[in-house]
């Protein structure tokens, strides 16, 4: 890997520690704003230097969400870099830890995943000379502290790496609005703070998001979800006719419910974008009274027609409906994956890149686009609990067929 020069925040970033620099007192370094602004490069070769300038023979931690986000965000393209400046390296996947050499010196950097309350157990009893947390925000506060109470060798440094939050994020209320009391180097970035990307590239970023996503992710904001979701999907615009070719592909997403609606899409493959063509929605509310899961796999069938459907994607929480659609052993089923504020994201992207289109004949879908909001208490990141059936089943459609599971994000510097 070779590198176009380093910006000046990028600089500061990775001379920070150094003696004679005027941040070389401080205990920890936080990095957060737009995605794609060079954040974690230049944090973790920074990292690793610091590491081998004041220890040797020790042990540190590289977290985030995932071991697999750690290893594919940030060692991956580490391990490429120490290796030009001269380091070797010893990789231990399977036991989640690579040592690095020098001539003289060896550390060993494990790394760990932060992806629930659980997590803090994993790396309890560790020692630690330095730990870098990157994506900080989506860890919960739990392990963060569990690994920071892990540095207790002297001269022991934090690092955090994140795109911003929600405003009351724990994060944001304990380290960057107290960054003096905790003897933090605040450094906020913006895309253009990452010199490899050229003007064409940051527009096409600028054209993926809208709305809190926009904000955060390009404009590098803390700042609250408010509005309406998909606030581009008012536009008549937004939808399509049903295009005339016959889809390579077809799989069914479903949002189960028996008191609230439930609402199934049919998506076809075409021409290299998924279609939804149609859906199943039925409101007991509205009509008077329920329908059995029986019931519902009926208004499945009557949905895929004589299709072959390649797999349903099921409400993981619709265990009786998953259950049924099993038994009748007609479909393949997917438990979906209900994570909605990294779906939400996710849907935004593929809407606006084109990756996924919705049919007009989709009437329901277009009712609750023009209806599903951000519940703007600004205490977290949710939407309303309202006109939100045919808005899940897209989500855990995408989520299933798109998108990375992680929705990790890590940047890399051009030739020059």
């Amino acid at each position: 890997m070779r590198f176009e020069k380093f910006s000046d925040k990028q600089l500061k970033v990775l001379s920070w520690w150094c003696e004679g620099s005027p941040y070389s007192g401080m205990n920890s370094i936080i990095c957060d704003g737009a995605v794609r602004s060079g954040k974690t490069v230049c944090m973790s070769i920074s990292f690793v230097l610091w590491a081998f300038y004041r220890f040797n023979n020790s042990s540190f931690a590289i977290c985030s969400k995932t071991i697999r986000s750690v290893k594919r965000n940030v060692v991956t393209p580490l391990l490429e870099v120490v290796r030009e400046l001269g380091f070797e390296t010893r990789e231990k996947y399977s036991e989640n830890y690579v040592e690095i050499f020098s001539k003289t010196h060896c550390n060993r950097f494990y790394f760990f995943g932060g992806k629930d309350e659980s997590s803090a157990a994993l790396i309890q009893g560790m020692t630690l000379s330095g730990l870098f947390l990157d994506e900080v925000a989506l860890m919960p506060r739990s392990f963060v502290e569990q690994a920071l109470a892990r540095c207790s060798v002297e001269g022991s440094k934090f690092w955090f790496n994140c795109n911003p939050e929600y405003p009351q994020h724990w994060f944001r209320q304990e380290w960057i609005l107290k960054k003096q009391k905790k003897k933090a180097l605040y450094i906020h970035f913006k895309m253009e703070d990452n010199p490899s990307l050229s003007k064409e590239i940051l527009e096409r970023y600028k054209s993926l998001y809208s709305g809190p996503f926009y904000q955060r992710f390009v404009e590098g904001k803390w700042i609250a979800a408010a509005g309406a979701v998909y606030p581009f999907m008012s536009r008549d615009s937004a939808f399509c006719d049903v295009p005339e070719e016959k889809a390579e592909r077809y799989i069914i997403s479903c949002d189960y419910g028996t008191v609230n609606p439930s609402s199934f899409g049919l998506w076809g493959l075409i021409g290299g974008v998924w279609y939804r063509l149609e859906e199943y929605y039925y409101d007991s509310r509205a009509v008077g009274f329920q329908r059995t899961d029986e019931e519902h796999y009926k208004g499945l069938c009557e949905l895929a027609g004589d299709r072959d459907i390649e797999k349903v994607i099921v409400d993981p929480s619709a265990a009786s409906f998953i259950q049924t659609i099993r038994r009748h052993e007609k479909f393949s089923v997917q438990p979906a994956d209900n994570r909605v504020v990294d779906g939400i994201r996710s849907v935004s992207t593929a809407l606006r890149n084109g990756s996924i289109k919705i049919c007009n004949t989709c009437s329901d879908a277009m009712r609750e686009f023009g209806l599903y909001r951000w519940d703007d208490s600004g205490v977290k990141d949710c939407p309303i609990k309202e006109n939100d059936h045919a808005m899940d089943d897209i989500r855990y459609f995408v989520t299933a067929v798109l998108s990375d599971s992680d929705g990790g994000f890590f940047a890399v510097a051009a030739a020059r």
